[in-house]
């Protein structure tokens, strides 16, 4: 694929992108902007793509199944953990245009590599930050994203979740939706992905 809105045609094609916001966001943040240079040929591939330290910009599949099972709206607030090279983040923050994001990277010299990508959009509703996942008891969102597989559901992150939000996660080969309704949750599991390990 030769153009961004190419891949996001094919994404459209296949059923992955439905959402009308979703798909705008899509359109506006060009994945090149967000690869490595030498991988500049490859950015509209549907495969994920290195970014160094053992990380990846993951598959625009991926990203777009991920973002439809998580359904971001305009006023969330929204937590991307292991954000990597910025793109989710940047796609967030386009779509929370009345919320915030906070992007959050373990791997430093990467925190560097997504804050310069998110800078060419310019967005004064997202951040990115070095950390690992645990976060401040008296952090909530309304959506969390979480970008690398986990070995088992992290209760820090449950406890982060506001009343009624939606966290999707990969935890080793799956992906999950988990949603809180009033103080309840629900799981639901989507088999058959690969990601990298959230350390």
């Amino acid at each position: 694929m030769k153009s961004n809105e190419e891949m996001v045609e094919y994404l459209i094609s296949i059923g992955a992108l439905k959402t009308q916001r979703i798909i705008e966001a899509f359109l506006n943040i060009d994945r090149l902007d967000f690869v490595k240079p030498e991988y500049a040929k490859e950015a509209y591939e549907n495969y994920p793509l290195p970014i160094g330290y053992g990380q990846t910009i993951s598959q625009p599949y991926t990203v777009a199944f991920m973002l439809e099972l998580l359904q971001p709206k305009s006023s969330d607030d929204i937590l991307d953990v292991g954000c990597g090279s910025g793109w989710t983040t940047a796609l967030l923050a386009y779509i929370a245009d009345k919320g915030s994001v906070m992007g959050v990277e373990i791997v430093e010299q990467l925190v560097e590599f997504g804050k310069n990508n998110l800078k060419k959009y310019n967005f004064k509703n997202a951040k990115i930050v070095h950390g690992d996942k645990l976060l401040s008891k008296d952090q909530h969102f309304d959506k969390i994203l979480v970008s690398a597989a986990a070995k088992e559901m992290p209760n820090e992150l449950i406890d982060a979740m506001k009343k009624n939000a939606r966290m999707v996660i990969p935890v080793n080969s799956s992906i999950f939706l988990v949603e809180k309704k009033d103080n309840e949750l629900f799981f639901d599991e989507h088999y058959g992905f690969s990601f990298v390990r959230l350390m």
